[in-house]
């Protein structure tokens, strides 16, 4: 037992993709199909999922008719682009839509990822992103489960919009989806009892408990949440 647990901490997001069912951000496939609406993604939108995983997304996209490409540093086995959204491979002008799900704050330079979102998006072209938010200080937690929740270079939701202005994009609306991310909490806390199995790891555990009930603090006082912001490329 020990040994699993083990494995599930040094790859969380494997572990995380065995629990949830659907894309591993808040809301799930509902919450893509409402920001590739907010989007205008339709039959024909040439659409990148920037950070695609799976490909969930791609797939809710291509479902509804658009054009959609995923990239991923590894796409694996789901037909999707290999690269890094700081060096996009696509021509100026060339896309409709950027989508990336809790995946700028991930990226090595935001400022140059969504510098190449402007380049490659045709004017007029929308970027929809949904990020993890953090007001004031993350909490102490290993750094595998601080990369796995997206905390590692997250920001406040007033400084997630201001990057995307600053970028040059027009920010049209901002949702808050702090239900959704109460609800991913849940489905969690169903389907993994790290009460009973963490103490199995000894101070090591202790301290991931420990981090764990400070996240959740912080979740519901509303000092970690989860936004989506749809903006539009202008020249």
């Amino acid at each position: 037992m020990k040994g699993m647990l083990e494995t599930a901490l040094a790859n969380p997001w494997d572990t995380l993709g065995r629990v949830l069912d659907g894309p591993l951000h808040p809301g799930g496939r509902e919450a893509t199909e409402a920001l590739l609406d907010r989007a205008s993604v339709t039959a024909g939108t040439r659409l990148v999922d920037v950070g695609c995983g799976a490909g969930q997304s791609v797939a809710a996209a291509r479902d509804r008719g658009a054009d959609a490409v995923g990239l991923d540093r590894d796409p694996g086995g789901n037909g999707g682009v290999r690269g890094e959204m700081t060096q996009l491979p696509f021509r100026d002008g060339s896309v409709d839509v950027v989508l990336a799900e809790c995946v700028m704050c991930l990226a090595a330079n935001r400022e140059q990822a969504l510098a190449e979102a402007y380049r490659v998006l045709k004017p007029g072209g929308a970027l929809a992103v949904s990020d993890v938010v953090v007001e004031g200080a993350v909490p102490d937690l290993p750094d595998p489960m601080v990369r796995a929740l997206c905390l590692q270079q997250s920001q406040s939701r007033a400084e997630t919009v201001s990057e995307i202005e600053d970028a040059g994009f027009v920010v049209d609306n901002v949702g808050d989806h702090r239900e959704e991310l109460f609800a991913m909490r849940e489905q969690m806390a169903s389907k993994i009892n790290y009460e009973g199995l963490l103490p199995l790891l000894g101070e090591r555990g202790a301290t991931i408990l420990d981090g764990i009930h400070d996240v959740e603090d912080a979740v519901d006082d509303g000092r970690i949440g989860y936004v989506s912001v749809v903006s539009e490329c202008v020249e």
